[in-house]
Order: C-alpha cells, then sequence, then structure tokens
C-alpha cells in the first residue's frame, strides 16, 4: 500500500516519524455531506528513511498490504463475527433477549480483542513504513 506523508523529523539510524494523513471510507467531500464533522487527521508513524528525505518533505511511502488487510479484517470482523456466535450458539436453548445479550457478550470480547491487538501492534512499532521517493 503506498500513500503520501510529510516528513515530520529525523531520528538516529537512517529512520523518519512521518505524518500520514487518515483516510476513511467517506471521501472527506465535506460539501456534499457535513455530516460527521471530522477532519483530515493525521497519524505519525516511523519510516524507515534510505533516500535520505528531509523534514517537511513530501515522501511517498509503502507499507506491507497483507499485513494491514489482516489488521483491518482482525478490527471489523472480530466482533460481528463473535457476535453471531453468541447469538447463534445460544439459539436453541434461550429467548431472544438472552439471544441478544450473548450477542453482545461476544460483540464487546471482538472489541476487547481488537484492543489489545492494536496494543501490541504498538508496543513492536506498529506497520513498517519505507520512504520510497520525493513526492
Amino acid at each position: 500500500m503506498t500513500q503520501i506523508a510529510t516528513v515530520e523529523r529525523l531520528l538516529a539510524g537512517d529512520y523518519a516519524v512521518i505524518s500520514v494523513p487518515r483516510k476513511s471510507a467517506c471521501g472527506h467531500d465535506c460539501e456534499e455531506c457535513a455530516g460527521c464533522g471530522v477532519t483530515g487527521a493525521a497519524v505519525q508513524a516511523r519510516a524507515a528513511n534510505p533516500i535520505g528525505a528531509k523534514p517537511g518533505q513530501k515522501v511517498v511511502v509503502q507499507s506491507d498490504t497483507q499485513k494491514m488487510l489482516g489488521i483491518v479484517a482482525l478490527v471489523y470482523l472480530t466482533p460481528v463475527v463473535l457476535f453471531l456466535v453468541g447469538y447463534f450458539a445460544t439459539i436453541a436453548v434461550a429467548s431472544a433477549p438472552i439471544r441478544y445479550l450473548f450477542g453482545g457478550i461476544g460483540f464487546v470480547l471482538g472489541i476487547l480483542i481488537a484492543v489489545a491487538y492494536d496494543r501490541r501492534l504498538r508496543r513492536q512499532g506498529g506497520l513498517r513504513f519505507t520512504i520510497v521517493r520525493l513526492f
């Protein structure tokens, strides 16, 4: 996956802190929508800097697409799957409110799993970005 970022500052060992604009599904065409009130927030990350980019320069960064898709699947699918498991596992023995309760517990468990994975990923350094060229 390639994205455009801004180099914020240099780190030791040919690394840099970059600022990557956060993308969302809405496309941020706010003139048309004006519904969410979210601005184009940026995420800071550490990136390998083999080309020697300087602070303030716009660069093209690359990350592992396979790992990104795995993270997206975990964060979005795990709560839904666990909701369905909790709901359908109790369908033969419980009334509708109890099924929804177990589904809700499964959903919350899925959220907790996603949060725990996010914290683990941050401790390990997050996604690996590499600056490939100037923009």
